[in-house]
């Protein structure tokens, strides 16, 4: 039994928390005390503490007296954060899903001989650790990854509802989107390139590009073609398009009857309550990731790995904390039981491409009820 500290008590911070605290001493922290309050209501398990990232000193005080840190702040502390935790010598999960390229700290990470394994969500996350496992069995030439998390009810106009900052989803609508394409970067407006996919049990769905492949585009650079795209239902994508092409996302401040504030922050304002989880609203994630290339036998395959997954009644847990939170407890499982050892940064394909590792993945997700299921066809 190790002493974990869980940083950031959102819905998946604290779902992290929960799940970690049957194995292990947990301490979660958070700038707010409701946040924390309200996760030591559903497990009293827990300790809990008043932290604040951005105060580095009292951060890396704290920390020190762990044997590993799991980092779940929002994205826009992220970086920062992870870089603080490095310095300060301690091995640490993160899945803040910030902007920056977490690659850059890996020289950090191996002068100070510390672990860090980045990105642990359900994509990023279990996407790259599907293609890690299968880089190594296959001469890949393609990656596909749909994913989108969804309100079972649909309420006009979004459609839309998320566990996780209005702020960090309108990141996603404003982030220049890349993707590879016969072996050359492109590219293109997050919101692009709009699709109508069917999915079993959801009916259409509309996808769309974002900026989710991240580091794979450094660690997987020979493979020809990969994209990633976030499904929402039909429709969403118009009425957010409105709100981007008018402005509604700029950072830039504008005065208001002598009051000075930035678009951005009035939006997300606006919307916290109309796109706020609620605590026990059900939702469902929906994931699609393929994968195509020469296998072992010298034929072309393809498999396609999918995921649906649903609001837990029983944990009063949400899809997406269950299925990014899980991942993420799996890994910091993982280190902890020695399955793996390397020194620097680690984006999942690289944990993934272990052959024991991705197997620890799949079975303690599945102990969880999330079942990914795989298919295979010659093309």
């Amino acid at each position: 039994m190790k002493n974990i500290i869980v940083l950031g008590a959102g819905m998946v911070g604290s779902t992290i928390a929960i799940d970690l605290s049957k194995k292990h001493h947990i301490t979660l922290t958070d700038y707010n005390q409701e946040a924390l309050q309200k996760a030591k209501q559903k497990c009293n398990d827990l300790s809990i503490q008043l932290l604040d990232v951005t105060d580095k000193n009292t951060l890396q005080q704290t920390i020190k007296k762990f044997d590993l840190v799991v980092c779940a702040v929002p994205g826009f502390l992220g970086f920062e954060a992870l870089k603080s935790i490095i310095e300060a010598e301690m091995d640490v999960i993160d899945i803040s899903f910030f902007s920056e390229n977490s690659l850059e700290l890996d020289t950090l990470a191996k002068e100070k001989n510390i672990t860090a394994i980045v990105d642990c969500g359900v994509a990023p996350g279990m996407d790259n650790i599907i293609l890690g496992y299968y880089n190594e069995k296959m001469k890949l030439t393609d990656f596909e990854c749909l994913v989108g998390g969804l309100p079972k009810v649909k309420k006009w106009p979004f459609c839309y509802k998320a566990p996780f900052s209005p702020i960090d989803v309108i990141e996603e609508y404003t982030r220049p989107a890349r993707y590879i394409e016969n072996g050359k970067m492109i590219t293109r407006e997050a919101l692009t390139d709009c699709e109508f996919v069917e999915f079993d049990k959801v009916g259409t769905l509309e996808s769309f590009n974002s900026d989710g492949l991240r580091s794979i585009m450094f660690t997987m650079p020979h493979i020809k073609n990969m994209k990633e795209k976030t499904l929402r239902y039909p429709g969403h994508v118009e009425y957010v398009s409105v709100l981007k092409e008018s402005g509604f996302f700029n950072t830039k401040e504008i005065e208001i009857n002598g009051t000075k504030i930035s678009p951005l922050d009035f939006t997300s304002k606006v919307l916290f309550d109309e796109w706020k989880l609620g605590e026990t609203e059900e939702e469902i994630t929906v994931m699609r990731i393929t994968v195509k290339g020469e296998n072992a036998d010298g034929k072309i395959e393809e498999i396609v790995y999918t995921l649906h997954d649903e609001y837990c009644s029983e944990t009063k847990t949400s899809s997406m904390a269950r299925t990014t939170g899980y991942t993420a407890s799996a890994a910091a499982n993982l280190f902890l039981e020695g399955k793996f050892k390397e020194k620097g940064v680690f984006p999942p394909e690289l944990v993934g491409k272990h052959e024991e590792c991705f197997h620890y993945f799949l079975n303690y997700l599945k102990e969880r009820n999330i079942h990914y299921k795989k298919n295979s066809q010659l093309v």
